[in-house]
């Protein structure tokens, strides 16, 4: 695999064979969205984290294994709910379009 991450954060640093990680970007009209909150929330919909985006609309969670959904909320848009498996050794990418 190269380096290059299609979307999310880089994974410089991170043991992904020992990670469960949820990455990604979110983007309106193609182009990246700052200042916008991915929740986390576990399979029976109870909030588990946030994290802002940062100005390139990348965000990142390290999950335990299993189903999750990932709720967007960005300004001037309506919340955005994505369903992702985590499993360790795995990166799920996440592209969010609001």
């Amino acid at each position: 695999m190269c380096g290059a991450i299609r979307g999310g954060p880089s994974l410089e640093g991170v043991d992904v064979a020992n990670e469960a990680v949820i990455q990604g970007v979110v983007t309106r009209d193609g182009e990246p969205v700052g200042n916008a909150y991915v929740r986390l929330l576990d399979r029976t919909g109870e909030f588990t984290a946030e994290v802002p985006t940062s100005a390139t609309g990348q965000f990142r969670f390290f999950a335990g294994p299993g189903d999750w959904t990932l709720r967007t909320l960005a300004p001037k848009s309506v919340s955005v709910d994505n369903a992702v498996t985590a499993a360790k050794g795995i990166v799920a990418e996440v592209l969010v379009a609001v």
